[in-house]
């Protein structure tokens, strides 16, 4: 698993003042939390889409977390749409405090609190109200949720791996992009396997890659590093999208592997 090694070549890495993380922390209070708060406190013709990308990040978690509680999938659907267009119709976050807890633990909180009595408030917003927010992929998502390894995890514990697994593939996806706008596409897709957080497929030789990228091992295991060391740079500045402090960083990298352990290796795409 790839979290234990990301955790130990970004050890020290808030204590630097140059490269990715400077313009990670220059940035930082452009953050989720930002993001809802504006969205919270504001009528900006913004706050609908930027509320519609958390949405869009964040919904499957709490969809499982849903479906782990007993509910059906067309009421864990209406459910995670109708607690997402709360938040925006009725300023949901508008007396939060950014500064208190990470993001992970409030939304997971808020979602608990919206399922309490949300039977009627979901047929109001969504069903009744005819309303949409945002596309949910609800066949994919039973599909993937069928999957879940709900043997052995609580609704917790399925929502902070599935959290994990979404903020990994964000950073996956940026590294891809990345990789792509500099015309070495060829090279990530040789390389991407060496990123399997969840350890699911066997990696080739040094000597396989080099062979299929034309180049001598040295320089397939000096990629490798190169391409860590950025899907480094690039996770942690996603979870520093969703802490409060940046010295939280560590910690919820920390729970993020920790949740992933726990599933055993047994979590699907």
């Amino acid at each position: 698993m790839l979290l234990p090694v990301i955790i130990d070549e970004t050890r020290n890495f808030v204590e630097r003042d140059h490269g990715p993380l400077a313009e990670g922390v220059e940035s930082f209070h452009t953050t989720r939390w930002t993001i809802v708060m504006r969205a919270a406190q504001s009528q900006a013709p913004w706050g609908q889409s930027a509320l519609g990308e958390l949405c869009r990040l964040y919904w499957y978690p709490l969809y499982t977390f849903a479906r782990r509680r007993g509910r059906s999938p067309e009421d864990a659907q209406d459910l995670t749409q109708s607690f997402f267009l709360h938040m925006l119709e009725h300023r949901a976050f508008k007396g939060v405090d950014p500064l208190k807890g990470k993001f992970r633990s409030f939304l997971l909180a808020s979602f608990q609190n919206h399922l309490s009595d949300a039977v009627d408030r979901a047929r109001r917003l969504k069903r009744g109200g005819d309303k949409n927010f945002v596309d949910l992929d609800a066949e994919d998502a039973e599909k993937r949720y069928r999957l879940e390894p709900l043997d052995f995890l609580t609704a917790e514990k399925i929502f902070d791996a599935r959290w994990a697994m979404t903020v990994l593939g964000e950073a996956l996806k940026k590294l891809s992009q990345e990789y792509a706008l500099g015309g070495k596409a060829s090279t990530f897709v040789a390389l991407k396997v060496f990123l399997d957080a969840n350890n699911s497929r066997t990696p080739p030789s040094y000597e396989e890659v080099a062979s299929r990228l034309q180049i001598t091992t040295g320089a397939v295991k000096t990629h490798i590093h190169r391409l860590r060391k950025r899907y480094t740079a690039l996770l942690r500045e996603e979870v520093g999208r969703t802490v409060s402090d940046p010295a939280e960083i560590d910690e919820e990298i920390h729970a993020l592997c920790e949740a992933l352990i726990a599933t055993e290796g047994r979590l699907g795409p």
